[in-house]
């Protein structure tokens, strides 16, 4: 089942990367709508090992128009992911998600700006 219909709904975007092993997801909107969710995301059976890397107010949002684009690291052509793992490190066989805040903004503008997106999405 998609998420996008009720993150729209809740005035919800954001980005979610996955890897073989490991996601990191980014969630924009009102407070309130982003602690709903990840209330929900937290109580969910099918996830573990839960951490917040950041949790701020924003003056503008970074994926606005994204209900929830789902980005699958393991979906990059070769030459994007080897430059990734040079620059942000490998975990498990794939690129290492960093867990300063400022890092995980920076890889996720690196792979928007590839142009070359999986056609993922959740």
């Amino acid at each position: 089942m998609s998420s996008e219909p009720s993150n729209d709904a809740a005035g919800i975007s954001g980005v979610l990367l996955a890897s073989e092993t490991h996601f990191l997801q980014v969630i924009e909107g009102k407070f309130e709508d982003v602690n709903t969710l990840f209330r929900r995301i937290f109580r969910d059976d099918r996830h573990s090992e839960i951490s917040i890397i950041s949790f701020s107010v924003i003056d503008a949002r970074l994926f606005h128009g994204w209900g929830m684009r789902g980005i699958g690291t393991f979906n990059l052509n070769k030459e994007i992911e080897s430059k990734l793992v040079e620059k942000y490190g490998a975990e498990e066989g794939g690129i290492r998600f960093p867990l300063e805040e400022w890092k995980t903004l920076s890889l996720i503008n690196d792979i928007k700006l590839t142009g070359d997106l999986p056609p993922w999405k959740i």
